[in-house]
């Protein structure tokens, strides 16, 4: 469960095309929220961290797509997806070998061009089979231990917004992030 950024780790960053990711513990920090109405019928919502968003929007800007794979269905998940400009959204797949497949033929790439942050065991199967595999600081320690790096930050609370930042800098974009927003490095 490594935690530094080696040479080879951000060689593999710099080689990312597609970042892909689960939601529930990454995007979100895994609490499910159940609002009842009058009806009987419930809403389930999440809450998301507004500096992971502008971060995915980032790396849209610079022809990195971005995408969840969960399996959990919620509405405000495709909303959160929409927001933060992610081309794919799959949701209610616990089986997330067929669902990578399937973007690695839309993408056109390999796997070894995506990135996938996880938080637990349906997560493992992916990391074996993409080029960067990322836990976060929440993650179950044997999906750490399979993680070829493991985040500062947990899930919902910038996890995300880390790894784009990784990706952009790995890249040498980050400078220009930077200056987008009149910051001196």
């Amino acid at each position: 469960m490594p935690n530094t950024l080696t040479e080879e780790l951000l060689a593999r960053a710099a080689g990312i095309e597609v970042l892909l990711m689960d939601v529930d513990g990454v995007l979100t920090d895994g609490r499910l929220y159940n609002i009842p109405f009058p009806d009987g019928s419930i809403l389930e919502t999440k809450a998301f961290d507004s500096q992971d968003g502008i971060a995915l929007q980032w790396l849209s800007w610079h022809g990195i797509r971005t995408g969840v794979i969960s399996g959990r269905v919620s509405p405000a998940t495709v909303e959160r997806a929409r927001q933060a400009k992610m081309k794919y959204v799959y949701q209610g797949h616990i089986e997330k070998i067929p669902i990578l497949e399937e973007i690695l033929a839309d993408a056109g790439v390999g796997a070894e061009k995506v990135a996938f942050i996880g938080d637990d065991f349906t997560d493992v199967v992916i990391f074996n089979r993409v080029g960067l595999s990322i836990a976060t600081a929440n993650a179950r320690q044997e999906v750490k231990r399979s993680a070829q790096y493991t985040t500062q930050a947990k899930g919902g609370e910038g996890a995300v917004r880390e790894v784009c930042e990784m990706l952009l800098a790995a890249k040498g974009l980050w400078p220009a992030i930077l200056k987008k927003y009149e910051i001196h490095a």
